[in-house]
């Protein structure tokens, strides 16, 4: 598995610990298995990032802190420039950059998504709230709720992340998006 992902794993482990939790009162609080907590605390599996973004709520910190272990400072505004932001590498297919990874108490997190061509099957995930997507180049389908939709660049979608939902690239291609959970 990637550094970056034993990275993470190390810093959610060292949060249950000093919060005093055992694995299955920390699944419990990320509303997952103890069995699918403990696999990513392990660092040897994949970590979806909207278990990132959930175990960061529910211990009470940042999502960058838990990405990349810095704290962010801003709080009147925060400047991402081009190319820059705080990258994850969930797996070869997801490339994730947080744009918004200075920023003291964001009420949503912004990411550039890319996703590479590839035969894999989609993989459906849920998470809290809503989100939003916007095509910035190539074409995805995206399923939702059992709806397989097709976007294109400069589409956009907003729906209720807590639906099973999931996304791959088309025409072998890669696909860049914005996403915003809120």
């Amino acid at each position: 598995m990637n550094t970056q992902i034993t990275q993470i794993a190390r810093r959610l482990h060292g949060l249950r610990e000093a919060f005093d939790l055992t694995a299955a009162e920390a699944a419990a609080k990320c509303g997952i298995s103890r069995e699918e907590y403990e696999k990513y605390e392990s660092g040897t599996v994949d970590i979806p990032m909207s278990f990132i973004c959930e175990a960061a709520d529910v211990f009470g910190i940042e999502t960058t802190a838990l990405i990349s272990g810095d704290e962010p400072h801003a709080t009147a505004y925060f400047i991402t420039r081009k190319g820059t932001g705080i990258g994850i590498e969930r797996n070869k297919a997801y490339k994730y950059r947080s744009l918004a990874h200075g920023f003291k108490h964001a009420k949503a997190e912004p990411f550039e998504v890319t996703v590479e061509p590839g035969d894999k099957p989609l993989t459906l995930n849920t998470h809290p709230g809503q989100e939003f997507n916007m095509i910035l180049q190539g074409s995805m389908q995206l399923q939702i709720s059992g709806n397989d939709l097709i976007l294109h660049e400069g589409d956009c979608i907003y729906f209720d992340a807590s639906r099973p939902h999931g996304m791959k690239a088309l025409n072998g291609e890669k696909v860049r998006f914005l996403a915003i959970i809120i």
